[in-house]
């Protein structure tokens, strides 16, 4: 289950979001969707980086069955500029964000990892049949 935040005028299609989740937990994933100037906030008081960025996790760690997953927070106005210079629909880069953040509130993190992270977003985005995903970009520029 996703409890949607959308402070966007984007319209937000949730059925593939619901499938991706289901593949690795029941729990829910709150999605706040939101513009550069808010996640540069929320980049900046938790990450201290002064920066907009495109997409931030936040695990909730709970013992708890009825405890949600998280937090996912994606930056539209990321999604439609990467979308256009890839030339993505941006139903697609948005979910790639989603399938990376989704990566990271199960524990995943590529920045201290062997690759485990980059295996898993691979076969998740060969399975929904999605473009190159955010690391593998990463990775060959």
């Amino acid at each position: 289950m996703i409890i949607l935040d959308n402070q966007t005028t984007y319209t937000i299609e949730l059925d593939l979001l619901k499938e991706i989740i289901s593949q690795f937990s029941s729990k829910e994933v709150e999605l706040i969707v939101c513009n550069s100037d808010y996640i540069r906030e929320i980049n900046y008081e938790y990450r201290a980086k002064n920066s907009a960025t495109d997409v931030l996790s936040f695990p909730i760690d709970g013992e708890f069955d009825n405890m949600p997953l998280g937090t996912i927070i994606i930056n539209i106005d990321k999604v439609i500029e990467v979308s256009q210079s890839l030339n993505h629909n941006i139903d697609d880069e948005f979910t790639l964000l989603f399938i990376h953040g989704m990566l990271h509130l199960l524990g995943y993190d590529h920045e201290v990892d062997n690759g485990e992270m980059r295996r898993e977003e691979i076969e998740i985005i060969e399975k929904f049949k999605l473009p190159k995903s955010l690391i593998v970009r990463v990775e060959e520029s």
